[in-house]
């Protein structure tokens, strides 16, 4: 048997399914929420088939975004004059998330929640700490297809409501492999 060197097939496997890795060294304080994003990635890419699309954790897109905050309010009756005094900046963070190691964003696509204010390409914030209660907006995977619907629960049904009259729907049998993976908390829009 030889030594050293490289053999095929030898070293660590990738719990990723096949994807190469790399060592990398974080700050201590962060390991617990890079584990946890991990370990969401590996169970998305197992119940989508490697199809993940567009999700990323919150602290990846506003980690250094602060914006001004500016003394005088906007009325949205008559307007009044302004000023220029900006009083501080604000970290995106702390207004839009309150448990950032559970809060992850995914973008969505299509219109079946149009009438609750929720678009196409909007971006929504997930918080994965929250219970997910009859009524809340939700985002889940039914059978290995990732959707975002008001949930609906009752003592002896479970199904996940549309916000748009053309669109049916989701009865969740017990035989469904059915995970919601968070409540939604915000939504995120550009404004036309």
């Amino acid at each position: 048997m030889t030594q050293g060197g490289k053999r095929a097939g030898a070293g660590r496997k990738s719990v990723f399914g096949g994807d190469k890795t790399i060592a990398m060294r974080v700050p201590e304080p962060l390991k617990p929420l890079i584990d946890t994003w991990l370990n969401e990635y590996r169970t998305l890419r197992t119940i989508t088939g490697g199809e993940i699309g567009n999700l990323f954790t919150l602290g990846q897109t506003l980690s250094e975004m602060s914006l001004p905050l500016f003394a005088s309010r906007v009325p949205a009756g008559a307007p009044v004059a302004g000023d220029d005094m900006k009083e501080a900046d604000i970290d995106l963070n702390t207004h839009l998330v309150n448990r950032p190691g559970s809060t992850f964003m995914v973008t969505v696509r299509g219109h079946s929640m149009r009438d609750a204010g929720i678009q196409d390409g909007d971006l929504l914030l997930v918080d994965r700490s929250i219970e997910p209660r009859s009524g809340k907006v939700v985002v889940a995977v039914v059978d290995g297809e990732v959707t975002v619907k008001r949930l609906e629960q009752t003592a002896s049904s479970l199904r996940l409501l549309p916000e748009n009259p053309d669109y049916a729907p989701i009865d969740i049998s017990p035989e469904s492999n059915f995970m919601i993976w968070g409540v939604v908390t915000r939504v995120i829009h550009t404004v036309d």
